[in-house]
């Protein structure tokens, strides 16, 4: 029997005659996820025209506020003066959080809270379970992979990474999960493997490796809202961080 080798951009360029390809390497969330490798061997045909989008139409902070998310992520001096026209605040308590959340989703709609995968997905298999605990506030990780914005609990759930990428809403409430720290002696944003729960997502990585994923996957979340993004920080030391990089803009 002859193995059958391939991806899905090999399938794409055997079924079709021409392609428009559109990739964006900060959206990758999982070792699985096509490297960039692949699409550089693409753009070595002669046939191939490559242009870049300058600009984003999702959030109003617009690039400035991008360019600024990527910045504290990636512990670089962040270079903007506010965001006039874009809400963007820090929370100390989850419950006050949830709250504005909930107010906002009156007002405007889509309005949810989501976060990394920074808790074990127990009530998958038991809905009695709770998954995430802060401060003694008890909540579910969202109970459909299948539209969960738009889903009945929505409101009272967390959603992951995988249920809200590719949607807009109109806040986003998110909750950085202690799998994404902040060492004060080295000044950096650090990673915590072992507070990451996605099997799949962590499957044969170190944590070296695995930490360019789940910095794409808050860099996902900090930029769903179209109005506004909410945060809370469970490590006090990146709370802090990300204060100080708020005041100064």
């Amino acid at each position: 029997m002859i193995e059958k080798k391939g991806n899905q951009l090999d399938w794409i360029l055997h079924q079709s005659r021409f392609q428009i390809l559109f990739y964006d390497p900060t959206q990758s969330v999982r070792p699985s996820d096509l490297d960039r490798s692949f699409f550089k061997k693409v753009e070595k045909s002669q046939y191939f025209e490559k242009f870049s989008l300058d600009s984003q139409m999702r959030v109003r902070g617009g690039k400035d506020y991008i360019q600024f998310i990527d910045d504290v992520l990636h512990s670089k001096s962040p270079q903007n003066a506010g965001f006039p026209n874009y809400e963007l605040r820090l929370f100390d308590h989850i419950e006050d959080m949830e709250n504005v959340i909930k107010k906002k989703e009156e007002a405007v709609g889509l309005c949810r809270m989501v976060s990394g995968y920074a808790w074990e997905w127990k009530s998958k298999t038991d809905p009695n379970c709770f998954d995430i605990k802060i401060e003694g506030k008890e909540y579910c990780w969202n109970s459909t992979t299948e539209d969960w914005i738009n889903s009945v609990n929505s409101l009272e759930e967390i959603g992951s990474i995988h249920t809200v990428q590719g949607y807009d809403l109109n806040y986003a409430g998110v909750i950085l999960g202690n799998d994404i720290g902040y060492d004060p002696n080295k000044q950096e944003v650090i990673i915590c493997k072992e507070s990451y729960f996605d099997q799949k997502g962590k499957q044969n990585t170190t944590p070296e490796t695995l930490a360019p994923y789940i910095l794409n996957i808050y860099k996902v979340l900090l930029t769903r809202g179209i109005m506004g993004t909410y945060l809370y920080v469970c490590d006090p030391a990146l709370r802090e961080y990300i204060r100080n990089c708020i005041q100064l803009h």
